[in-house]
């Protein structure tokens, strides 16, 4: 059932359907038990009353016949209205669903509403319209919250931007300092270039971030497995690899990032396997062993595998980066860590939405 639940398997529509026919219920029964109760001390009367009048002609026999019409009738009033009293609580619970449905509706549109909302979908607002009561209250109190949102992501957003933009300059300033201004003999040399590239690496990586989580402003058609084979010759696809709705120029990056990560995070002679098909991008590589409840936390910005140092050429935002792309583009990324017996490694897999589908499944990622 669809609709904002208060408890396991029943929705608030429901419940209130049910309380208003149940107090309805307990109610009528008082009512009716009060009332035959009066109707039968009334009748008792009346039938003594009645026969009394008989003059003393067959007292008992009028006795007993007016006990009978008196028990007869009782019989007959209580029937009837346990039966109305049923009814009657039948319609209540009709009513009271629909008086829910009513009332509730409101609850519903902005569920849907909020539903539709992302970090990337911010500027849109619940906008619940109606009487000022609580309802609209409680949407109005959401769209103040989605606004700080908006702003916190937002600032966030330009901040990456602006601070990886104003560190390009002085980066390429200390690049020609060192390379004019200390000749190939000094030590001290090839140590600050490879310091200043990897900083280099580090401003490309969170400007490409920012751009990411920014969503895409176009999407094109792009063969998925075009821009798996120029980025990695060596890659197999099966057919076409699929043609997937977004920016050839960001998947291309992903591939870069994966097969790169795949690379850099192997043993020697080991292999690295890149995959394309029906939309689904799989790389696998050899390497160490990664425990399966650390996978997760490798595709956070700045994590380094196992025995990697922070002064080493990676910048800790390969994965990331590869996520945040998939997400822009509406996929999802699934990793899984290889066994020993496997040759270790991971076997990462990006689903990505077709030309033609907008809600890809998440494949079963496991080894190839």
């Amino acid at each position: 059932m669809t609709g904002p639940y208060l408890g396991s398997g029943s929705t608030i529509r429901t419940r209130i359907a049910l309380v208003y026919g149940g107090a309805f219920l307990v109610l009528g029964t008082v009512l009716l038990l009060v009332v035959n109760l009066l109707v039968l001390a009334g009748t008792d009367d009346r039938t003594d009353a009645i026969v009394a009048r008989s003059g003393g002609v067959a007292v008992v026999e009028a006795s007993e016949l007016g006990d009978d019409i008196s028990r007869a009738a009782g019989q007959q009033m209580l029937m009837w209205s346990c039966l109305a009293l049923l009814v009657m609580a039948c319609c209540a619970v009709v009513v009271g669903w629909w008086t829910a449905g009513r009332v509730l509706r409101p609850v519903h549109e902005m569920t849907a509403r909020a539903r539709r909302l992302s970090e990337r979908t911010l500027h849109d607002r619940i906008a619940v319209s109606g009487p000022d009561d609580e309802l609209k209250e409680l949407g109005d109190t959401i769209d103040a919250l989605l606004g700080r949102l908006e702003t916190a992501f937002d600032s966030q957003r330009r901040f990456i931007a602006n601070a990886s933009h104003e560190l390009r300059t002085p980066l390429a300033t200390q690049r020609a300092a060192i390379q004019v201004g200390l000749d190939d003999s000094c030590d001290v040399r090839q140590i600050l270039l490879d310091s200043n590239r990897r900083s280099e690496r580090l401003i490309d990586g969170l400007l490409l971030l920012a751009r990411s989580e920014r969503g895409l402003a176009e999407r094109d058609d792009v063969a998925l497995g075009d821009v798996a084979e120029d980025e990695y010759p060596d890659a197999h696809v099966t057919g076409d690899g699929g043609v997937v709705r977004g920016s050839r120029v960001l998947l291309a990056q992903l591939v870069r990032n994966l097969v790169a990560n795949a690379v850099t995070y192997n043993v020697p002679g080991g292999t690295v396997e890149v995959r394309a098909e029906g939309g689904v991008l799989t790389v696998t590589n050899t390497g160490p062993v990664v425990p399966p409840d650390e996978v997760a936390g490798l595709f956070e910005p700045f994590r380094r595998g196992e025995g990697r140092d922070r002064m080493g050429p990676g910048a800790g935002l390969g994965l990331s980066i590869v996520r945040s792309i998939a997400e822009a583009h509406g996929g999802r990324v699934r990793a899984v860590a290889r066994g020993a017996g496997e040759g270790g490694g991971l076997v990462v897999a990006v689903t990505l939405p077709s030309a033609t589908a907008s809600s890809p499944e998440a494949p079963r990622v496991g080894p190839p």
